[in-house]
């Protein structure tokens, strides 16, 4: 934690409101929540919290709370779909995943940033973020783009599993863990940014390799998890990350198709990663560690855009939508499309938030009855 003694992520409470927070809170925990779910849970089943890891795709803006890194998008037009219009941090123009699964449990309505200064005592009882845009499983990919690495988040999550003993005691903190569902998504930056934008790594590795490589920390990573005391692990393979507009304007040639190489590097991931999780659960004897394959769903919005109410789908909603991702899509030199209803993607990257309600009703149909 020595890189993050500059930050500012504590939540501002004194010891003695922390006492009057913690009697207040046990009685929350009593009451029926008042949220309504839109997707019910089996029978016997309850979800106090949702924690993520991972990536920008679920970042809510941790990354606006460190200074080792530019990729951060708490300016316009980001968020311009959120509450009120304001630029939070999320790389969307709207809600992010993670947000759109905790409102249809009925959770709450979106995954605050950990190391939002503004975060409040009772938000670490129904779940945060601690992703980072720039995070990848290979140590070196956030070592390049300056974000909180994994193994730094995992120390994040310490420090908030400490919060919730001082707020609620060990045993409740225990049960808050155990029946929590943790969502890791990451892997994209891996591929794309680290091996196929790094000459010295393809040198250093074929495909094949890094791949297992990246499937060897996903793995660790589940697992340690596992010995905090998580018992709902879900960790999301990679997407078709040939296909996104970034990735054709780079290396689709003149007709922008999705690219093979970066889509085979994606699956070839996917099944090593399913492997590895698949041993590991057999291991832990836990059947609530799972992989979550999202690679065919979006391909299929991707391929049959207009079956999903979709017009555009080559190019991202910000500035010309080929190259405009963090910086570049911005309010001084980049456009907004007028109807960010037709689009996929929002920048050259991440999708619309339109395009992860889709995505996260796909996931529902999935897994709600693993969980």
């Amino acid at each position: 934690m020595k890189r993050y003694n500059s930050i500012v992520h504590h939540v501002t409470t004194t010891t003695s409101s922390l006492r009057l927070f913690r009697c207040v809170l046990l009685f929350v925990l009593l009451v029926e929540q008042t949220t309504n779910a839109l997707v019910k849970l089996p029978t016997n089943k309850t979800i106090p919290a949702i924690l993520v890891f991972g990536d920008s795709i679920v970042d809510a803006g941790n990354n606006d709370y460190i200074t080792t890194t530019l990729a951060r998008c708490n300016y316009p037009p980001y968020g311009i779909d959120f509450d009120d219009g304001i630029p939070t941090g999320r790389f969307s123009n709207g809600k992010v995943p993670t947000d759109i699964i905790a409102e249809e449990f009925g959770i709450k309505p979106s995954i605050p940033a950990y190391l939002d200064p503004k975060l409040k005592p009772e938000d670490l009882l129904t779940g945060v973020t601690f992703a980072s845009g720039g995070a990848g499983y290979v140590p070196f990919t956030s070592q390049i783009s300056g974000g909180i690495s994994l193994s730094q988040q995992l120390k994040l999550f310490e420090e908030y599993i400490d919060k919730l003993k001082e707020m609620v005691g060990e045993e409740r903190t225990k049960l808050i863990i155990e029946n929590s569902l943790f969502m890791v998504v990451c892997g994209s930056n891996d591929i794309t940014n680290t091996y196929f934008g790094l000459p010295s790594v393809q040198r250093q590795y074929d495909v094949a390799s890094f791949t297992s490589l990246m499937a060897y920390h996903a793995r660790s990573f589940a697992q340690k998890l596992h010995e905090y005391g998580a018992r709902r692990i879900q960790v999301f393979g990679a997407p078709p990350l040939g296909c996104v507009p970034s990735q054709r304007t780079v290396a689709g040639g003149p007709t922008r198709n999705c690219v093979a190489k970066f889509n085979d590097a994606a699956k070839l991931y996917n099944a090593k990663l399913f492997a590895n999780l698949d041993s590991l659960s057999r291991i832990l004897r836990d059947k609530t560690l799972i992989y979550i394959d999202i690679y065919d769903s979006i391909l299929d919005i991707i391929l049959h855009p207009q079956q999903y109410g979709f017009e555009v789908v080559d190019r991202g909603c910000c500035g010309t939508g080929l190259i405009e991702v963090a910086v570049l899509c911005n309010n001084f030199t980049a456009d907004v499309c007028p109807k960010r209803y037709d689009y996929v993607f929002w920048d050259s990257f991440h999708p619309t938030e339109k395009t992860y309600r889709i995505m996260a009703a796909k996931y529902f149909e999935k897994v709600l009855n693993k969980i």
